[in-house]
Formats: structure tokens, sequence, C-alpha cells
């Protein structure tokens, strides 16, 4: 049997200030997510962490156990989720510089 998947682009162009999540994704169907950021215009001196969040309703969010990620704003970051339930978001903040990168976020779902 041929597992599912699936790609979805949660951010398109989108500039990171100080906080930034993106919207929910209803994921209760996978058992793996791999998250991509793309830095479309980077922001040099500029860092910024990503924090997989969880949620049992799309609503109320909390942190998922997994490493908070940390980058500097410039070409691609990534990091795989397990054990996450049903409900999934991706929070940026900004940790250093002035900077306000623009970036592509991407979702990618297997069962």
């Amino acid at each position: 049997m041929m597992r599912q998947s699936q790609s979805a682009v949660l951010e398109r162009g989108c500039i990171l200030g100080e906080e930034h999540a993106t919207e929910p994704f209803e994921v209760a169907w996978a058992s793996e997510a791999r998250w991509f950021v793309q830095f479309y215009k980077p922001a040099a001196g500029t860092r910024v962490s990503f924090q997989v969040q969880i949620s049992p309703d799309g609503i109320h969010w909390m942190d998922h156990e997994s490493e908070r990620i940390e980058a500097d704003a410039e070409g691609w970051v990534t990091t795989s989720t397990s054990n996450f339930g049903f409900w999934l978001r991706l929070k940026t903040s900004r940790i250093a510089g002035e900077g306000s990168p623009t970036v592509k976020i991407y979702l990618e779902l297997k069962e």
C-alpha cells in the first residue's frame, strides 16, 4: 500500500517582524511532518527562532516538546516533527538583529 502525503505552503512572501505564527493546519491523519522555511529576502545580522506548536482544537496553542530551532535569516531551515496530535503551526520570533526577512513556509506531511 502506498503511503499518503501532502504538501502545503502555509506562508508565501510573509515579512517576519518580532513574532509570527502560521495559519493552523489540521494534521490528525499524518504520522510525520517536516517544515521548510525559505528566506526569500535574507536579513543580514538577524537571527530567528522557530518553534513547532500543537493544539487539540486549532484555537488553543502550546509549544511542542521538540527543540526550538535558531538560525540566521538566510538560505533554508528545516526541522521534522512527530507525535503531534491534531493541529500544527510554526511560531517564529526574531531573537537578534533589526531586519525583517521575507519567508516562504512549507509543511510536508506523510502518513
